[in-house]
């Protein structure tokens, strides 16, 4: 089989990645389980090497040959495009492609907080989307571009290695540039943007010290800046954010993270109860008033997923637990799912017998009451949580639902 052949094969089986190697059948990744493909000719060396020089051309080939890691957009039409790593492993040239839908799922279809669609519409500032390699980063930075694009009259620069999700002018000028291609890092790149004339930019990955400093000042000149980090959760993306600079600037960073942020959203994928395929969980900070005084304050910042949590009603934030939760009241992921990603899974079942710390009730669990102040650390029963049918609440000793008859 040739190369389109085999992912035109991954596309149609629901696949994320394609795995390549010599002398192995073809690996699928479908819904988070890698799948071995054994019904396909195994890969030989030759086609390896041939695809390689193919993708790459001869210069880049020898580069890649000499020990370079190589990464690249393809398409394939009516596919779409994928994202194409190739590098060598024990001197053998090996290859994993991701696809990229050719459709820009919007905010709903993702199932992500509507307060991504108002923090879409900041002016300025700093938005961060975190999480591990796979938890659909990507995804949602295209759905934030594609909803600026439809609502807003800007000139957006992205800076991509590679460029993955490809957007059309709509309201906006949209300039997408890659890395390798059109600049050589992305710091290079992020300083020629601000002479672009942008209103917002987006950098595909603050790599490192020099990229974010140039990324803070970009947001404090007045641009908005969009970025990702390989982060858990919000708290860990702000300390590894100072923890990038030396010590003797941590005052400064604070000072200047606390003054840009808008939002930081993290995400991890959790299987459907369906089946068919993975949800977003999603812990959102936005940037309020006390949240940028808990950044610029070192004594402060462990407080961060208290203030998250109490700032559900009033603000759009929520921590993953409470995302969780919502996932399972709607019924798109299973107890034992929920629980098994939660954050706590012990506090995770007291919220799903409707016990909220009152430091988080929300608009909904209080009836339409005040909210109120964090750090309280009292229980407060409220309005259970929707049981579905068939399923029963976690006995005293915390055990999961039993399964749907």
């Amino acid at each position: 089989m040739e190369l389109d052949e085999l992912l035109t094969h991954a596309v149609k089986s629901q696949a994320s990645d394609l795995h390549l190697k010599a002398d192995a059948h073809p690996v699928l990744r479908i819904h988070g389980h890698l799948e071995v493909q054994d019904s396909l000719p195994a890969i030989t060396r030759e086609f390896m090497r041939r695809t390689a020089m193919r993708l790459l051309g001869e210069d880049r080939y020898n580069d890649l040959m000499e020990g370079t890691e190589k990464d690249l957009g393809y398409q394939v039409e009516g596919m779409g495009r994928f994202r194409v790593n190739l590098f060598l492993a024990q001197g053998e040239v090996r290859g994993v492609m991701r696809h990229i839908p050719g459709k820009i799922p919007p905010f709903e279809e993702l199932h992500l907080p509507k307060v991504l669609e108002r923090l879409a519409m900041e002016r300025r500032g700093m938005m961060l989307v975190t999480g591990i390699t796979g938890s659909g980063k990507s995804t949602t930075l295209a759905a934030m571009i594609d909803y600026m694009n439809r609502g807003r009259n800007d000139h957006i620069i992205t800076i991509e290695d590679p460029i993955e999700f490809a957007h059309t002018d709509r309201k906006c000028v949209i300039s997408q540039r890659e890395i390798g291609h059109d600049s050589q890092n992305f710091a290079q790149a992020l300083r020629a943007a601000l002479r672009q004339d942008p209103d917002i930019i987006l950098v595909g990955e603050m790599r490192d010290a020099e990229t974010m400093e140039v990324a803070l000042h970009a947001a404090e000149t007045g641009h908005l800046v969009l970025s990702t980090l390989h982060t858990l959760n919000a708290s860990e993306t702000i300390n590894r954010i100072i923890s990038t600079f030396p010590p003797h600037q941590e005052d400064q960073i604070r000072g200047q993270l606390a003054a840009v942020v808008q939002g930081i959203v993290s995400q991890r994928l959790v299987v459907r109860a369906d089946g068919k395929g993975r949800v977003p969980a999603v812990e959102v900070l936005v940037g309020t008033g006390l949240i940028r005084e808990c950044i610029k304050e070192a004594d402060k910042t462990s407080q961060i997923p208290s203030v998250i949590a109490a700032g559900q009603s009033q603000y759009g934030m929520q921590t993953f637990d409470q995302s969780l939760l919502g996932l399972y009241r709607e019924e798109l992921i299973t107890y034992e799912v929920a629980r098994d990603a939660a954050t706590n899974p012990d506090d995770f079942d007291l919220k799903v017998k409707g016990i909220f710390s009152t430091g988080e009730m929300t608009w909904e669990t209080s009836g339409g009451g005040q909210q109120s102040q964090p750090g309280t650390g009292s229980a407060t029963a409220a309005r259970p949580a929707v049981v579905p049918q068939g399923t029963r609440p976690p006995s005293g000793s915390g055990g999961p639902f039993s399964k749907k008859s």
